[in-house]
């Protein structure tokens, strides 16, 4: 059996899913439907590419990815399929796709979304469950639209370096309240060189050592460790690690608002400094 994801900003307080499960069953009767999440914060591009990226490479070949973030952003008059790496990714042209491949995918169609179909979003996953359905029928992958090699693009956050420092933004908050930064292992090792570190997480609070279990500090603790995902993740042992240091998810939309995002950020992003 085939696998079909689901990842979105959508919430599960109304019928949404409900709906958007019942199309693909009725389009693709072969398939698993499985959730990533539906609790992304609305329209944050940083922590949808994360999860996805941190969540694909663990289905099996042949797996379609739906990633119902900000689908109408604009008018579209067509959305993606790619694949890549093996899967199948669809969504909007807005420039997530290459944020989760980290560039271009190997190959993208064009959907066409013409003005007569639903411009709503159960009608958007009609015209990826219909496409789903083709390929699965053993139809090529360039007969559902247009190849193209142009798409919206958009860069992942990366850290800032320095080279007695590295500062991350904070791009997911999980249910624990435990934060993720967007540093990896190797960036980490690769800047600190050895050196002894300090991650400061709020003004003179600051974490020395990284750990390999929530359990190596006593309950009410902080630490830092590199998660499953590879990226450096702040936490406190049974406790609140968002609230306590009053951290909060970077959005890379509040780049436009100026003095709002000059003031907050502090609290969206944690720095490492090497002694």
């Amino acid at each position: 059996m085939s696998v079909i994801t689901l990842t979105s900003d959508i919430g599960m307080q109304d019928y949404l899913i409900g709906a958007i499960r019942g199309q693909l069953h009725q389009l693709c009767r072969d398939h698993e439907v499985i959730d990533i999440s539906h609790n992304i914060t609305p329209f944050n591009f940083p922590q949808t590419a994360y999860l996805c990226k941190s969540a694909y490479p663990h289905f099996p070949d042949n797996t379609f990815h739906l990633i119902l973030v900000n689908l109408f952003d604009r008018r579209p008059d067509h959305f993606l399929l790619a694949w890549h790496d093996g899967h199948y990714f669809c969504c909007a042209d807005n420039g997530l796709l290459t944020m989760i491949l980290g560039g271009k995918p190997d190959m993208t169609i064009r959907l066409p979304f013409g003005q007569d179909q639903p411009r709503h979003l159960v009608g958007v996953v009609r015209l990826f469950g219909m496409a789903i359905d083709r390929l699965s029928r053993g139809e090529a992958l360039n007969r559902l639209g247009e190849e193209t090699d142009t798409l919206v693009e958009r860069l992942s956050l990366q850290p800032l370096i320095h080279d007695d420092w590295i500062e991350g933004q904070i791009i997911h908050i999980d249910h624990f309240e435990n934060v993720v930064i967007n540093i990896t292992r190797q960036q980490f090792e690769a800047q600190r060189r050895g050196r002894p570190f300090r991650i400061l997480v709020m003004r003179d609070e600051y974490i020395s050592q990284i750990s390999d279990t929530y359990a190596d500090v006593a309950e009410g603790n902080k630490l830092a460790l590199f998660n499953t995902a590879g990226f450096l993740e702040i936490a406190v042992n049974k406790g609140n690690a968002a609230g306590l240091f009053g951290l909060q998810s970077f959005n890379q939309e509040q780049l436009k608002g100026g003095n709002y995002y000059q003031s907050q950020l502090f609290y969206q992003t944690v720095r490492i400094y090497f002694e």
